[in-house]
């Protein structure tokens, strides 16, 4: 049994190829002209954005890149659903496949960024951990007495 393996970083690369395909082969018409630019530049720089993120410098700006991913990948998909429906490609039937694709990649970074905000938000709560001073534990009864040990005086 063959296994998958599912790089996503392949899966921009053939989104935004299949994304140039769809572009390409569009009327070129104004509506065509148009509709393709869009749709060129918000199916394409998901795969630039993603390796921006690969390479943050924080994570807030790891969490950023990806947003600014999953906001093109929305874009993109509205612009595909919009070719689809009309008449600027031969066969809009063909591009279920794509649309189908750009949903499970906005799913897919839709996560990602849920993720990405817990860990931060975790990383933040132990880090406030921290930096508390701690807190004097008050003493446990002596076991055989049941009495407390009397504080020293400082």
């Amino acid at each position: 049994m063959k296994e998958t393996k599912y790089d996503l970083e392949e899966r921009l690369l053939e989104f935004a190829v299949r994304v140039i395909h769809v572009t390409e082969s569009m009327h070129r018409s104004s509506a065509g002209v148009y509709v393709a630019d869009q749709l060129l530049r918000s199916g394409t720089s998901p795969f630039g954005h993603h390796g921006e993120a690969e390479g943050a410098e924080s994570r807030d700006d790891f969490i950023h890149k990806l947003k600014v991913c999953y906001k093109e990948l929305r874009e993109a998909r509205r612009w595909l659903r919009l070719v689809q429906r009309t008449p600027l490609v031969a066969k809009p039937e063909l591009l279920g496949e794509i649309l189908t694709e750009a949903g499970e990649l906005v799913l897919i970074f839709a996560a990602s960024i849920r993720t990405a905000e817990a860990n931060r938000a975790n990383a933040q709560r132990l880090t406030s951990n921290a930096q508390r001073p701690r807190r004097k534990r008050k003493a446990a009864p002596d076991e055989s007495t049941g009495q407390f040990p009397q504080e020293k005086p400082q």
